[in-house]
C-alpha cells in the first residue's frame, strides 16, 4: 500500500485519517447551515482539531439541490476561512470539497492541500490544479451524474466492478497527466448515482477497492443509504453510520469523512487496536 501524502503529512498504511466535515452553506442536509456563520465555524475547526481530525473538509455548496450559488460566492464562503484556519493549525491537512476550477485555484492558493473533487471530474480544471500545484486529490464516483442532481434510477451490472473499474481507470489517467501518484484518493462515493442496496453492497465488499493499493476515503456520515437501512432521519443516523465505518475501516479505508470527529475517532482507534495498528491506549488490566 501506498503512502499518502498531503501537505506536511503522510498518512501510511494501517493508519486511519479522520477528515472532518464544515460546511460553509446555509442549508447543509445535517445540521441546516450551523457553521455557516464565520465564528460558528471557526469554533467548529477547533473543536474538531481537539476531537482528533487531521484533515477538514471545508465545502461552500450544498451537495444536493437548492439555490444556485456562483462562482464567487462560493470562493467568498471557502477562501477566507481555509486562509484563516491554515493560519491557526499548520499542521491540520485542509480540503475543500468543490467542482470548480476556480474555486479549487483559489482555495488552494489559500492553503487547500487536497481538492476533494465529489462530483467525479466533472470540471477538467480541477485535475489541472492538482497538477499545476502539487496539491492532492480524491477522484470520485457518481455514475455519470451532473453536479447537484440525483440519480433518478441508478443501474450497474455489477456495481463493484463497474466503480472498481472507472475510479483505477481515472486515477492511472490522474497519475499520467502529471498528478502526484501518493496524492491520490479514490472515494466510491455513497449515495451519489447509487440506490441504498448499491451504497450497501460497496461498504460489504470495500476489501475490493483497497486491494487496488490506492487510499480509499469513505464519507458515509448520517447519509441516506444508513436512513433508508434503519429507517432513521439524519439526527439519529450516527449508531449506523458508526457501523458501517468500523466495517470500511476492517476492509482497509484510509480516510473517513465525518461530521461527528469524537465518536468516530473512537471507533477507528478500536478498530486500529483490534487489528493490532495501535496499542491500547491505558492497559492495566490482569497485568
Amino acid at each position: 500500500m501506498t503512502d499518502l501524502k498531503l501537505g506536511r503529512r503522510t498518512f501510511s498504511d494501517g493508519q486511519y485519517a479522520l477528515m472532518a466535515i464544515l460546511n460553509r452553506t446555509p442549508d447543509s442536509f445535517y445540521d441546516s447551515g450551523v457553521t455557516f456563520a464565520y465564528d460558528a465555524a471557526l469554533h467548529a475547526a477547533e473543536q474538531a482539531v481537539r476531537d482528533g481530525a487531521e484533515l477538514l473538509d471545508v465545502g461552500g455548496v450544498k451537495a444536493g439541490e437548492g439555490p444556485e450559488v456562483s462562482v464567487q460566492e462560493e470562493i467568498d464562503r471557502v477562501v477566507p476561512f481555509i486562509d484563516e484556519i491554515s493560519r491557526r493549525f499548520p499542521e491540520l491537512v485542509l480540503s475543500v470539497d468543490t467542482w470548480r476550477g476556480e474555486v479549487a485555484a483559489a482555495a488552494v492558493r489559500a492553503g487547500a492541500e487536497l481538492i476533494n473533487d465529489t462530483w467525479a471530474g466533472w470540471d477538467p480544471a480541477l485535475t489541472k490544479v492538482a497538477i499545476d500545484t502539487g496539491t492532492g486529490l480524491v477522484i470520485s464516483h457518481t455514475g455519470g451524474l451532473e453536479p447537484r442532481t440525483v440519480a433518478v434510477k441508478a443501474e450497474y451490472g455489477d456495481v463493484v466492478a463497474e466503480v472498481k473499474g472507472e475510479l483505477t481507470r481515472r486515477a492511472r489517467e490522474a497519475v499520467d497527466a502529471g498528478v502526484r501518484s501518493d496524492g491520490i484518493v479514490i472515494d466510491p462515493t455513497h449515495d451519489f448515482g447509487k440506490t441504498t442496496y448499491h451504497s450497501l453492497r460497496l461498504t460489504r465488499e470495500l476489501d475490493e477497492l483497497c486491494d487496488t493499493g490506492w487510499p480509499v476515503l469513505v464519507a458515509l456520515s448520517r447519509k441516506d443509504f444508513v436512513g433508508e437501512t434503519l429507517n432513521l432521519p439524519t439526527d439519529r443516523r450516527l449508531n449506523g453510520t458508526l457501523a458501517a465505518t468500523a466495517v470500511s475501516a476492517w476492509h482497509g479505508a484510509r480516510v473517513f469523512r465525518a461530521h461527528d470527529v469524537a465518536a468516530t475517532r473512537e471507533v477507528l482507534d478500536m478498530v486500529a487496536a483490534v487489528k493490532g495498528d495501535l496499542p491500547p491506549k491505558a492497559p492495566q488490566r490482569s497485568l
